[in-house]
This record gives structure tokens, sequence and C-alpha cells, in this order.
């Protein structure tokens, strides 16, 4: 065998599982302590997804021999970040969590709620993620104004990797972020000798609440498969590869719900880490880069391993810091969500009046502006163009 046919794979699937882990996690605690997560269930959460995607993803690559690469939804979480914190708190939140990973579940065995799903126009679902992920990516330039000293480097570092090398941006910025909060000495307590650094699970009883179900898990639902299964699934096709996606959102579905109770949110298909397991970085012969996602699944075990080193770091920074690191990370998904909802010239209203509904960050019966974003633009998207 080719020193390379394996040295390839290994290679891609590592840097897959780094900059998957090191560009959007904070964007993932920033969404469970929204929820009301304490800083113990926000660490249970970050370790129970690095586990899920980990051991899920290396399954399923191997068991189908694809690069089937899984990743929790960095959109979900900014979703989390953008809704108020449900009434009864972190346990109603894990509750719509494990309706939400139900809801995949459901839509990969019954197609109608999957064609249900595919039918929401692309402008308004653009719309609705454009109008969630606006707050954190004002973050950064908030946290400017408010702390110039320790977050313009983390700025500045952050562009100046986007003109060298796009993909290490977030994770330069975060290591920037690191250092900061370092020579602040705001982490000293955090990580004082004795601090609980050993990786663990917190079990949260998931409680049921219907507002929580209407306001978080139907949006979380619909952003998963929207702007995370759906793209994920499209990677693999334009690498050739011909999964049936039935099984795997039945898959990511049920490690979601089995996951909540520790704190996760949600699994699902990967699409820029799944970029670079199936497509030729990862290796030549494309019927070898499965291998790419077995390695990228263990690199996520063992990343998780210091997901309470990560969560107490991210709680002794300065909240706006983290915010701002969330939101650099979200630039880009921002970007591509705004172009997704302004694409199509005659439904620009709809998605205009979802956007400003959504960004709003209104709150009706208990229930967030995520769900009336696309009630609102659904109802015009209905009324201007339905015969």
């Amino acid at each position: 065998m080719d020193r390379q046919d394996w040295v390839q794979p290994v290679t891609a699937g590592l840097m897959a599982a780094v900059v998957g882990f090191a560009s959007s996690f904070a964007v993932v605690l920033e969404g469970l302590r929204a929820m009301g997560a304490s800083p113990g269930q926000a660490a249970s959460g970050l370790l129970a997804l690095c586990l899920a995607m980990g051991l899920l993803g290396a399954g399923l690559s191997f068991r189908l021999r694809l690069p089937v690469s899984i990743a929790w939804s960095t959109p979900g979480a900014a979703l989390l970040a953008a809704t108020a914190v449900p009434a009864g708190g972190f346990p109603v939140a894990v509750g719509a969590f494990m309706i939400a990973g139900l809801l995949v579940v459901v839509a990969g065995l019954w197609r109608p709620l999957g064609r249900l799903v595919s039918a929401i126009p692309p402008t308004i679902a653009g719309a609705m993620l454009a109008g969630v992920l606006l707050g954190l990516c004002l973050a950064p330039f908030k946290a400017v104004a408010a702390l110039p000293l320790l977050a313009l480097p983390i700025v500045v570092a952050w562009l100046v990797m986007m003109r060298i090398r796009r993909l290490w941006a977030v994770p330069v910025a975060l290591l920037v972020t690191v250092i900061a909060v370092a020579i602040d000495g705001g982490a000293a307590h955090s990580l004082a000798p004795g601090a609980a650094l050993a990786p663990h699970l917190e079990f949260t009883l998931p409680v049921f609440d219907l507002q929580a179900t209407i306001g978080i898990a139907l949006p979380l639902f619909l952003v998963t498969m929207a702007s995370q299964n759906v793209p994920g699934l499209a990677v693999l096709q334009s690498n050739g590869y011909r999964p049936a996606p039935g099984p795997l959102f039945v898959s990511t579905g049920l490690v979601s719900a089995l996951t909540a109770p520790f704190g996760g949110h949600a699994v699902n298909l990967a699409a820029i880490t799944a970029a670079l397991c199936a497509g030729p970085e990862a290796a030549r012969d494309p019927g070898r880069r499965w291998l790419a996602a077995v390695v990228a699944g263990l690199g996520y075990v063992v990343i998780g391993m210091v997901a309470t080193l990560a969560a107490l770091v991210a709680a002794a920074a300065p909240p706006v810091l983290i915010q701002a690191v969330a939101g650099l990370a979200l630039i880009g998904a921002f970007g591509n969500a705004l172009n997704a909802a302004l694409s199509a010239p005659n439904e620009r209203e709809a998605a205009l009046i979802t956007f400003l509904v959504t960004a709003s960050g209104m709150s009706f019966g208990g229930i967030g502006s995520a769900f009336w974003g696309l009630v609102a633009g659904g109802a015009v998207w209905i009324f201007l163009h339905r015969h």
C-alpha cells in the first residue's frame, strides 16, 4: 500500500476534527448557556456532542464505506443563543432538544414530513437563519466597542487569517482569545488547582412543554434539516456518493434524542467538514475517503476529553469575547443565508418579513421570534404567490 494512501486520509480527518471543533464550539457553549445551562451542564453537553458525532460518524463511515461526516448543529446552537431561556429553565430546553431529534427521525421514516420541510421556500428558510444569526454576527463589533484592547486583536487575527488561510481563521481567533483571557487574568478562579477538569457527563431530566416544543424544538428541527442535513447530503452527492438519506436522518435523530439528556442539542450531517473528508484532499481514490471520516470521528472523541477545560475557559472569559468569537465563526453562514434569502427578487418581501421578525427577538405567548418569523414570512409568501 502506498504511504500516501493512508497518510492523506489520516491528515484530512484530523484537520476536519480540529477545525470542526475549534471553529464553532464557542457557538455551542453560547447556545447552551442561553438556554439556562450551568457551566457543568454546558461542559457535559459539549462532551456528549463530541462523543455522539465522533462515534456515529466513525461507525457509519466504517459500516457504509462512505465518508459520512457528522457534526453538531452550529445554526441550531446559534438559534438557541438568540432565544430566551424557556420557563422552567434548562430541563425544558432538554425536552425540546429530544423532540427536535425525534422529529428528524420521523422525517427519515415518513417521507411526507421530509417533503414538507423541503417545500419551505429556500428564501424563507435562508431569511429565518439570517435573522437568527444577525445578533451573534454583530457581537464582534460590540466587543471591540466594549473591550477594544482585548477584542480588537481577535478580530485582526481573524481578518489576517482570512487572507492567508480561511479555514484556520476562527481557530486562530480562538487562540488569540485564550491568550487575551490569560493575560487579563479572568481565568484564574476557574482554572485554579483543584478545579474539576476531568471529562464528565451530567444527566438532566427532560421536561416537555408545548411552548418550548413550538418555540425551540420546531425551529431547531427546521434549521438542522435545512441548514445542515440537506447541504451535508448535497456535499456527499457532489463528490459522487449516493447514500440513502432516510437511514442517515434516522441515525442522527436517534442519537440527538439520546444525547439530549446530557446537554447535547443536535447532531446532523456535516457540510464543511464533510467537504474535507469527501473531497480529493482526503484521498486520490474515492473508495478510500471513508478512512478520513473515521479518523475525524475518532478525533472528535479524543478532543471531547478537553470539553470541560474548554467550557471553563469560556466561562472565565468576559461573555462579550466568547460571543465575539462565535460571531466571527458565523459570518460566513450569515452571508450564505442572506444570499439565499434575497436570491429570488419576486420573493424578497416575504423573505425580508421573515428576516426582520426573526431578528427582532419578539416573543409572543412564550414562543420565540424564529417561529414567528417563519409564520409571518410564510403567510406573506402564500398571500403574494399562491393562486
